[in-house]
């Protein structure tokens, strides 16, 4: 079986930033980049909000960088996800679906967090061009545009309140007849002369050309009074929540209700010796790459000390 200082399993911001860490602090960083190399910003046109390009840079590019600077230090990457941990004690086990088993002495869970989709095949055809699961990240392209947020909880409501100071209108599709988000959100959102909340409405497709013209709305599915439409957005936002990769840990480490990973503190340290958790797995409120690159420096260093501490 081989034996690894350290090991990384997630291949996004934090995974590449912490083997980059790792690699220059001679660990010899071997980093297992799962079913999505790059992560969620693979699949994002532009960034603009990443610091170092003043001009912007498309996603699958600008983890590209990170990829060859994690390279550049020496870092091993390979191409394997990890389907089962073993976390009871160290050196820690961790199996990949290649069959491969490795032992760790420090372990950094990267492994992300999914957005949510409503399963529409739409979504796939406009990725990019108009579909996005982050307003944080893709609402600056829409500034005085009209948008379209679904969902009816906190995360739907952030969006579209976020949202409406960019957009020129922006309508929130809920699919019940009420809102589940906080009593707060909900004012904010009610209260907001540029939100328009659209109750009783599923989405049944997204139309237009070179990108997303428009949303395929039902409205009251199922009722006798049920009416089929065409809402004229420019973009679709997915407010649905995120669903952190953190399953395969879960019998070993603390997570809250959905599943992200609990730290101590202000730090990556998971409460297991050696084990830390870096990114959004970890972080259920700002998931962004900035965010996601600090804490994986945060997780090679204090997997440096802890390794130079048992002088290992």
């Amino acid at each position: 079986m081989e034996h690894i200082r350290c090991l990384i399993i997630g291949s996004g911001p934090a995974g590449y930033t912490a083997a980059i860490y790792a690699g220059r602090a001679n660990l010899a960083p071997v980093l297992y980049e799962g079913l999505q190399p790059g992560g969620q910003l693979t699949t994002t046109t532009e960034v603009e909000n990443y610091p170092g390009y003043p001009e912007g840079v498309a996603g699958p590019d600008l983890m590209e960088d990170l990829r060859k600077q994690a390279e550049r230090f020496g870092a091993d990457l390979r191409n394997a996800t990890a389907v089962k941990s073993d976390l009871s004690q160290a050196p820690y086990r961790i199996t990949f679906d290649d069959q491969s088993v490795v032992e760790a002495d420090t372990v950094i869970i990267a492994t992300g967090a999914t957005a949510k989709y409503l399963g529409l095949d739409d979504e796939k055809k406009y990725a990019g061009m108009g579909v996005s699961a982050c307003a944080t990240c893709d609402g600056f392209f829409y500034r005085k545009k009209t948008v379209a947020v679904v969902g009816g909880g906190d995360t739907a409501c952030e969006e579209a309140t976020y949202l409406s100071g960019l957009a020129s209108k922006v309508y929130l599709l809920v699919r019940k007849p009420f809102l589940r988000a906080s009593r707060i959100m909900q004012e904010r959102v009610l209260e907001n002369p540029k939100i328009e909340v659209l109750f009783e409405h599923n989405v049944e497709g997204l139309f237009g050309e070179n990108g997303v013209e428009g949303a395929h709305v039902v409205k009251r599915q199922g009722e006798a009074d049920e009416k089929h439409y065409d809402l004229a957005i420019d973009g679709f936002f997915l407010g649905i929540g995120h669903r952190p990769n953190s399953e395969i840990f879960k019998p070993w480490i603390n997570t809250d209700e959905t599943g992200y990973i609990l730290t101590e503190g202000d730090s990556p340290r998971t409460g297991i010796p050696g084990v830390y958790a870096a990114g959004d797995v970890a972080d259920p409120h700002y998931r962004q790459a900035i965010t996601a690159a600090a804490s994986g420096c945060k997780a090679a260093i204090e997997a440096e000390h802890y390794l130079m501490e048992h002088k290992m």
